[in-house]
């Protein structure tokens, strides 16, 4: 398995971070692949010489999840359980459920490396005795901690656990490569709402906002976000993210009223009634979900392609939470049919006025002679600061951690950093971000088999994955390895995320030593014998004297693949003959 390019990237620096501090956070947004992140940096650790892990993790299907992706990338490790079902210490990795640990900190043995997964839960006082107690254990255990929103509900610092933060992928980054699908983000002004809720005093952003809906929950403007979802979401699968519960239920009605099925989750209703809708939804029976924070975490469902934002959003991670929940890739294996190509975000509020963008980063600009994996870093003020404002719009005046220079809002502290020279009356109507290629990124070296650019395929030993569009408007990523007969269909998407999805294939089947598209070999001549197997198939290739022709053994090797899978390929993209 090879680890995308920000995942190694963000590795590398959480181990140099370790090595130096002894603690690190790494803020990953949902999509980046934090469970690998956690076994890859497992195993850079391991070979290190920290040789005993305990994974601390809060929901069964987490420790299911890093337990499996653990195992993937440290086949030799010996791994154990410590939950209500299997008390186990006794693995070279162990993951455990913190409500269990909690209740039997002396059972806890020595380790090298504590991973907190969900690391926002660090600062609660159940989470900071288990950390206590491995610390009492072994002082000089590492401390890394993963999560997607720093940010926390109660305000709690996570700086009594950290004093760092050693990268943090933003979700530009993911949707330039591919692997989320890009948010096209609007701002609605329904009948003077924005001036009315800029007016309200600061509220939590994971708790009912009363104050929001005595605004925004009307039946004219209900009536109204049916009409604008209409009209710009094109009835897509949907989620609402309301002020409060009643507001929730209100809206779900509005749009039963006009016709399209709707239900509202939320905390009141026993968890089998709340399975039971989750289901109906997952099935296609419910075409908008409503809630009121219960499908913020741990919620996912990837043909939604549209939220609904009628709340307020004064923390960006709250924002990106919600936004989230539609900017999953869709896999046409589970999803038959059904083509995502981005996501439609409706506010009805003030969150991306806000907060400009769904980014938790501003980048700035860097040096050119600086080497790529080389962090640059700032320091959270924490008195005054030349460039920023302190204290900042919501009164914070810093922690004092070492952040990336990237970051525009502290992990650990909650710190804006809002320059002085800023300017406050930019209005952002539609926000739409930007596509990358991924080809410079990949480890691989795809061919284009026709000159198009509409059927390209790349191979490694064991497994090869290519990108085809028959109409060049919806692109297929398709892949097969050698030890199954099928073709797995992969993505239907636009052609950066198609690329993603390939590459990924290829990623997770492959090693290092299939990837380096730099090898020698890949640019030698094609053999004589494939030149001649390529006859076969009807291709003219001419050679000089010498036997060299316009195909190399790598070029001529993925065309061959093509050929003998090209069959299954085209009824695959439904244009066999």
């Amino acid at each position: 398995m090879i680890p995308r390019p920000f995942q190694n990237r963000l590795v590398g620096r959480a181990k140099t971070a370790l090595q130096l501090k002894g603690n690190t956070l790494a803020v990953a947004p949902t999509g980046a692949g934090k469970t690998c992140m956690m076994g890859f940096l497992g195993h850079e650790l391991r070979e290190a010489g920290h040789g005993r892990h305990l994974f601390l993790q809060h929901r069964q299907e987490l420790v299911t999840q890093n337990l499996g992706k653990y195992r993937l990338i440290n086949p030799k490790a010996r791994v154990s359980l410590y939950t209500a079902e299997a008390k186990s210490m006794r693995g070279d990795a162990v993951f455990a459920m913190a409500q269990t640990l909690t209740r039997n900190l002396g059972d806890i043995s020595e380790f090298d490396v504590l991973f907190l997964d969900e690391a926002h839960h660090a600062a609660a006082p159940t989470w900071r005795k288990i950390v206590d107690a491995v610390l009492a254990k072994n002082p000089n255990c590492l401390v890394a901690g993963f999560t997607a929103t720093p940010e926390r509900g109660d305000k709690k610092s996570l700086r009594t656990v950290f004093d760092n933060v050693c990268d943090q992928i933003s979700l530009r980054e993911l949707v330039q490569l591919g692997f989320l699908v890009p948010p096209k983000a609007f701002v609605l002004d329904v009948g003077g709402t924005q001036e009315r809720l800029r007016q309200l005093s600061p509220g939590s952003d994971w708790a009912e906002q009363s104050e929001v809906e005595s605004i925004l929950n009307t039946v004219a403007i209900n009536e109204e976000v049916v009409r604008h979802w209409r009209e710009m979401a094109g009835n897509r699968c949907t989620v609402v993210f309301a002020s409060t519960v009643h507001h929730a239920m209100d809206v779900a009605n509005a749009f039963r009223v006009s016709g399209v099925s709707s239900e509202c989750v939320h905390g009141g209703l026993a968890d089998s009634q709340r399975q039971a809708i989750l289901r109906r939804f997952a099935r296609g029976e419910i075409q908008v979900l409503t809630n009121c924070m219960v499908l913020t975490e741990g919620f996912d469902h990837p043909p939604t392609s549209c939220v609904i934002l009628l709340r307020r959003c004064s923390e960006k991670g709250a924002l990106i939470q919600m936004a989230g929940r539609g900017l999953r890739t869709v896999n046409p294996e589970e999803h038959p049919g059904l083509v995502k190509k981005d996501c439609i975000i409706l506010d009805f509020g003030t969150s991306l006025l806000t907060h400009g963008d769904l980014n938790m980063e501003a980048m700035l600009k860097e040096k050119e002679e600086r080497e790529p994996d080389e962090a640059i870093t700032k320091i959270c003020p924490e008195e005054s600061s030349e460039t920023y404002r302190v204290p900042d719009s919501q009164g914070r005046k810093g922690c004092g951690a070492e952040l990336p220079a990237n970051v525009k809002t502290c992990p650990l502290c909650g710190f804006q950093f809002e320059r002085k020279d800023a300017r406050d009356d930019v209005t952002i109507t539609q926000v739409e971000l930007t596509e990358m290629e991924i080809l410079d990124a990949s480890p691989f070296r795809y061919v284009d088999l026709f000159g198009s650019g509409r059927a390209m395929i790349a191979k490694g030993f064991d497994a090869w994955a290519g990108i085809f569009s028959p109409d060049g408007d919806t692109w297929h990523a398709l892949g097969k390895t050698k030890a199954e007969r099928r073709l797995h269909r992969i993505a239907s998407s636009e052609r950066i995320q198609a690329m993603a999805a390939a590459d990924d294939f290829l990623r997770m089947h492959e090693t290092d030593g299939a990837a380096k598209k730099t090898k020698r070999w890949l640019d030698e001549p094609a053999t004589i014998k494939q030149v001649e197997m390529l006859a076969r198939f009807g291709y003219t290739i001419e050679q000089d004297l010498l036997g060299a022709s316009n195909f190399t053994k790598y070029s001529a090797a993925c065309h061959f693949e093509f050929q003998v899978q090209r069959a299954l390929i085209e009824q695959a993209l439904g244009v066999a003959a």
